[in-house]
């Protein structure tokens, strides 16, 4: 039974092209199964809440609030656990409760019920399944395509957010919200065996190296891969690393202050419900499928300077929603914000790149990852509140666009440093 069990943990299928892309895919499956309860999902659906339950729209806003910041909280543990022990039982267990959790809280009665529910799944999902393993596997897997790799856990994450925002508003609308998340939940828990008999720490675990290299091309890989990350005091005495960290901290709480109102954005100016999701839907995929070619251009480019173009071109397509005319016409541009500031969410990660090596990356995009998921989590509530007490969504962008003007200040004056 023993060499069962021990054969099936072993077991992975020869394939004829490097591991780490497979690697990458079935990060997928663990960006699909989190993002299920992700705060854009939760925001396509919340005036369905709200009308059956009576909660109002900030209330919702602060469930999403807390359980990303209750998610970062838990980020520096899982990423200095997943440098030191690996993905496969942890993604394992963080799929299956996030599937056991879906179906508690599609049976919550009480704001009580909600509340913990979807706080203990978002704890346990964006770190293991979406963020920091995914994120830490694949800068181990790769290193000249590091940020390309990157990119295509943010295009897991973003494809995935698009997939589930439909299936849920076609579940919520067609039945119930109550519903649409059992039908998740359900779903979950199949999906968590192939991500632990496929996904892998790095390479050298399967006997490869990054990149799929076929002979060493630089002792310096091995070597971080054999010596223990950095010590957190090390980490955190960098001044490029509170750049980066308040960068992000800015940048990713100016565009999540504004997703989460987008598609009550369009549904106030008129646009149903569905049309209004499909907006969202489509600038989260184009935008998806843009940040993998972002990372391909700072693989080769610096980071640094195609920052400063990324951020530039959030400030102008957000000021345009400011004088966006009703109808196809603002349907449009939300959909060519949605992929400019699609990269955002991973940009602060891709600027760590330019400093610290992967033996230490989980460790960092962990110790990071308080910073970015309160970042995630104040943004919606924030922008409830402003757009409640000014009446519309005016201040909303206008406070976005200088957030991302001061992130452009801060990672201008980052120091890349390739030797940590």
């Amino acid at each position: 039974m023993k060499n069962i069990a021990a054969n099936i943990y072993d077991w992975r299928p020869n394939t004829p092209f490097y591991y780490g892309w497979l690697v990458l895919g079935t990060a997928a499956i663990g960006a699909l199964i989190a993002t299920s309860v992700a705060q854009t999902v939760l925001g396509g659906i919340q005036d369905l809440i709200g009308q059956e339950t009576g909660w109002d729209r900030k209330t919702v806003a602060l469930a999403a609030t807390l359980g990303t910041w209750t998610s970062g909280l838990t980020m520096p543990f899982i990423g200095r656990l997943v440098d030191r022990f690996g993905p496969r039982w942890m993604m394992l267990i963080a799929a299956n409760m996030v599937g056991i959790g879906c179906i508690y809280l599609s049976n919550s009665n009480t704001l009580f019920e909600f509340f913990f529910a979807y706080i203990v799944i978002r704890a346990v999902a964006g770190p293991n399944l979406q963020n920091v393993i995914p994120r830490a596997v694949a800068v181990n897997f790769f290193a000249r395509r590091r940020n390309f790799a990157i990119g295509i856990t943010t295009l897991n994450r973003i494809l995935s957010e698009s997939i589930n925002i439909q299936t849920i508003t076609l579940l919520a609308t067609s039945y119930s919200w109550r519903i649409a998340y059992k039908v998740l939940g359900i779903a979950a828990i199949p999906l968590s065996i192939p991500i632990f008999l496929l996904i892998r720490h790095k390479p050298e675990d399967i006997g490869q190296l990054p990149d799929g290299d076929k002979t060493s091309s630089s002792t310096k890989s091995i070597v971080n891969v054999q010596t223990a990350p950095l010590p957190i005091i090390r980490i955190i005495a960098l001044r490029s690393f509170w750049l980066i960290l308040i960068g992000e901290f800015i940048a990713v709480t100016s565009t999540s202050m504004i997703i989460f109102q987008i598609v009550p954005y369009l549904v106030d100016s008129g646009m149903t419900h569905t049309i209004a999701a499909a907006a969202l839907t489509m600038g989260n995929a184009l935008g998806g499928l843009s940040v993998p070619g972002w990372g391909y251009l700072t693989d080769r480019y610096t980071t640094k300077r195609l920052a400063m173009v990324i951020l530039t071109s959030c400030i102008a397509m957000t000021l345009s929603l400011l004088f966006a005319p009703d109808g196809n016409i603002q349907f449009i541009l939300v959909i060519a914000w949605g992929i400019v500031t699609a990269v955002i969410f991973v940009l602060g990660t891709m600027m760590l790149g330019t400093v610290f090596e992967r033996r230490s990356f989980g460790t960092v995009v962990g110790i990071t990852g308080p910073s970015r998921t309160a970042a995630m989590g104040l943004g919606p509530y924030l922008g409830a509140l402003a757009a409640s007490w000014y009446g519309d969504y005016t201040l909303i962008f206008i406070a976005a666009a200088i957030g991302y003007s001061l992130a452009i200040a801060l990672y201008f004056s980052v120091q890349p440093r390739n030797t940590l």
